[in-house]
């Protein structure tokens, strides 16, 4: 019974990752069909939300709210209800969003806390899956941006062959600036909320796992200075509407950064990423 519970907690808070992406790319981009999907799944996530609570209601026989965990359980379950209910009769994503990140936290809190369950093994277990979802998540990020850094060189090269005037096979084989600028742009939405779950969830790990961990830890750090750099390429896309050349320069300076960080801050750092 602990074991199914806790894998319906698992499958929730991968439904709430995916809900908090696409409440971020309608919180930049004001997406009414990206809000739409993120609606059904935090509907979805509010309804495994209720089971949970109405089982454990029944397992214990009295309201859950009786310590640190349980109260925490019922506090993302309010916040969840307030965020359905916000998004149904209110256009607030500013608010949606940052609802929907401090849920995500305390969700991951709840589930993955080895103190809650009687169970050593289900909580070792579930500590090395905190691990494997933080890896697999942070890897999606790179990848994204990796993608994006393969844009932003792309647009480079064209807008260089069109400034001389090089016409030829090459310009005719590389899509339009638009286009490469928007997907640059796309992937990078996409890349920067996964990578912000991905660090919640591993700071999290990091916390229950590791002795004596510390913030300022080069990996710790380098990861939050990746996370920071493309949040200032979105700023300046989006704030300040640049587009064009300078960006794309500041996205292959961010995908530096994400070098940097993997492959000299993880050398450094006190605690291998993927160390179980």
């Amino acid at each position: 019974m602990e074991m199914s519970l806790t894998r319906l907690n698992e499958i929730t808070i991968i439904l709430y990752a995916f809900c908090v992406l696409l409440y971020f790319i309608d919180f930049l981009n004001h997406n009414r069909k990206a809000n739409q999907v993120a609606f059904w799944l935090l509907s979805i996530v509010w309804l495994l939300q209720t089971i949970f609570l109405f089982s454990r209601m029944i397992e214990t026989g009295r309201f859950p709210v009786l310590n640190v965990f349980e109260g925490l359980y019922f506090y993302t379950w309010v916040l969840v209800t307030l965020s359905v209910v916000i998004n149904k009769f209110l256009r607030a994503e500013f608010i949606i969003f940052f609802t929907n990140v401090i849920g995500f936290i305390m969700m991951a809190l709840h589930t993955f806390a080895p103190a809650q369950y009687e169970s050593a093994a289900v909580s070792s277990k579930l500590v090395s899956e905190l691990l494997l979802i933080h890896i697999t998540m942070a890897i999606l990020s790179y990848g994204a941006f990796s993608l994006s850094f393969v844009f932003s060189i792309l647009y480079l090269i064209q807008y260089n062959l069109l400034k001389k005037k090089k016409w030829g096979r090459r310009l005719l084989r590389l899509e339009d600036l638009t286009k490469l600028d928007h997907m640059s742009y796309v992937l990078n939405v996409i890349g920067v909320p996964i990578l912000l779950l991905s660090l919640i969830l591993g700071i999290i790990w990091a916390y229950i796992k590791i002795e004596k961990f510390h913030w300022y830890d080069a990996k710790v750090l380098g990861s939050f200075m990746v996370l920071l750099t493309y949040s200032i390429y979105l700023y300046n896309r989006i704030v300040k509407e640049l587009q064009g050349k300078s960006v794309a320069l500041l996205n292959v300076a961010s995908f530096l950064v994400l070098l940097i960080n993997f492959f000299l801050f993880g050398s450094l750092s006190r605690f291998h990423f993927w160390d179980s």
